[in-house]
């Protein structure tokens, strides 16, 4: 009996300062030439800043962010953000939304951080919309309502964010906060993974492979896994590793089936457990000679050292 994998992938909290540790979202950047004509300098950008122009005032803040013509400075940032903010701009009110969501310029509120994602949200910033889904999603100084949180969701998901669109799908798959609908699961999955959203990938594989919401197709889920596990997905290379060994979707092929699980068991596997990765590794390793088995993972290390060199230029 081939066995049934259910994974379900949900991205977490968007934060959009670029400072932010681990962030991937929409940095601060210099206000555009046709937002504000005479701003050719940080001190015009100052001098209109403090004449009240809202855009130059989140200009202003993100220098200070970041320290670009000004000593870093984290409080003056969030002050000419907070001035920005409550002029209506969404730009400003969703990074400081992000700064009291992380405790950055200000003491840490996730209340006020909910507050100023919600302003943000209703203006339709993606990001902002993500964040509140988040918060409803998880109770986050806000009431815990899956609905509320499925109904943001959307309104990012609608303008193309992967992140809401996956987390989306993971909320039709359980039927939670909207119906129950694995077609309507699958159908956001691959919005998110076409996008290059690798989780996303990786649950549309495993829709492949148990037939839910898409018709069972085991070539189909193999082509997922391939696309997420390429982007280093751990849990993807793992399935890609066990289709290999067993031909499942895949011409079976032994050393295929080491080369991906050995990076699986390499990196950061969330969904299986360790001893599975270890013992398929040592299967596929049995099936090998010692020269393929060498070779094998001579070709494991170029990968790791090929998209070390990649991550550290990103």
């Amino acid at each position: 009996m081939k066995k049934a994998y259910l994974i379900l992938v949900m991205a977490g909290l968007s934060l959009t300062i670029g400072v932010f540790a681990g962030v991937c979202h929409p940095q601060v950047a210099p206000v555009q030439k046709n937002d504000i004509e005479t701003l050719d300098s940080l001190v015009e950008i100052r001098k209109a800043a403090e004449q009240g122009d809202a855009k130059a005032q989140f200009r202003l803040a993100g220098a200070y962010l970041k320290g670009e013509g000004v000593p870093k400075n984290e409080a003056e940032a969030v002050r000419w953000f907070r001035k920005a903010a409550e002029q209506g701009n969404a730009n400003a009110q969703l990074l400081l939304g992000a700064a009291y969501d992380e405790g950055i310029g200000v003491p840490k509120d996730e209340s006020e951080a909910a507050r100023w994602y919600r302003k943000a949200a209703d203006q339709g910033k993606v990001d902002a919309q993500f964040n509140l889904g988040w918060a409803y999603s998880n109770g986050k100084a806000v009431p815990k309502d899956q609905a509320e949180a499925a109904r943001w969701y959307r309104k990012a998901a609608d303008q193309g964010d992967a992140k809401a669109q996956l987390n989306l799908g993971v909320m039709y798959y359980l039927g939670d906060g909207v119906p129950k609908d694995q077609a309507e699961a699958a159908r956001w999955y691959r919005k998110a993974a076409v996008q290059g959203n690798a989780d996303a990938q990786l649950n549309l594989g495993v829709s492949y492979h148990n037939g839910n919401g898409v018709p069972k197709d085991d070539a189909e889920a193999a082509r997922w896994y391939r696309k997420a596990a390429d982007q280093g997905n751990a849990d993807a290379q793992y399935f890609l590793a066990r289709a290999y060994h067993l031909g499942t979707g895949v011409p079976k092929n032994y050393a295929e089936a080491y080369f991906w699980v050995d990076l699986a068991a390499s990196g950061k596997v969330e969904h299986m457990k360790q001893e599975d990765v270890a013992k398929t590794r040592d299967d596929a390793a049995s099936d090998l000679t010692k020269t393929e088995l060498l070779q094998v993972q001579k070709r494991a290390r170029k990968w790791f050292e090929a998209h070390s060199v990649k991550a550290n230029l990103q």
